[in-house]
């Protein structure tokens, strides 16, 4: 990693703190993690259309929409995966210094890469929403037919498959997306949000 001693960092004329005010919400992320067609997409995307609604400023990185542009070098190997998360979370970085309820889509299967990008964060800016569905039901899903190449090899290091997924001890939150609707479920973070101070 080159290391430039010619690079400073600029002291921005508005802050975090000053768009808080101006948006009368705080900002954070909401880092959900979960195997593929748990359901995360969807309650991101729905999170973001209710807090939309709400006239609250969020915005949401999405696994696929990011590895179509920012991320559209890397593989699915452990070490593509970890750079892959690694960028995400600095980006998100980014969109919570500006002030937006930051809602990303990851599968970041590895405690590791999680904690890494937790460690980005103060505390009370980084919320792990692991979307809790069982292997079977995400299978059952399968909207892509991931599984079902997996199962045939077509798809090397496929989650939940053929490469592990690593639960986290202590998350935010628990979403399970195959035991209550999408709006319970989106019911449940918007609550969590008002009890926690972020709306």
């Amino acid at each position: 990693m080159m290391n430039n001693t010619n690079i400073f960092w600029h002291k921005p004329g508005v802050n975090q703190k000053d768009r808080i005010i101006l948006n009368e919400h705080k900002s954070c992320v909401l880092w959900f993690t979960g195997l593929s067609a748990s359901g995360k997409s969807t309650l991101a995307n729905e999170l973001d259309k209710h807090l939309h609604s709400q006239s609250i400023r969020s915005y949401v990185l999405d696994g696929d929409n990011v590895r179509h542009g920012l991320n559209k070098d890397l593989g699915f190997s452990p070490e593509d995966r970890k750079e892959n998360i690694r960028r995400v979370g600095e980006v998100a970085r980014l969109f919570v210094d500006a002030g937006l309820l930051t809602i990303t889509a990851f599968i970041s299967p590895y405690l590791e890469d999680r904690n890494m990008v937790r460690s980005m964060f103060p505390q009370d800016e980084f919320i792990e929403v692991y979307v809790k569905c069982s292997v079977e039901e995400c299978e059952r899903r399968d909207p892509k037919g991931l599984y079902k190449m997996a199962r045939t090899n077509q798809i090397k290091e496929f989650t939940g498959v053929s490469a592990p997924y690593e639960v986290s001890e202590n998350p935010e939150l628990i979403i399970e997306t195959d035991k209550q609707s999408i709006e319970d479920s989106v019911l449940q973070l918007v609550d969590y949000l008002k009890t926690q101070g972020y709306l």
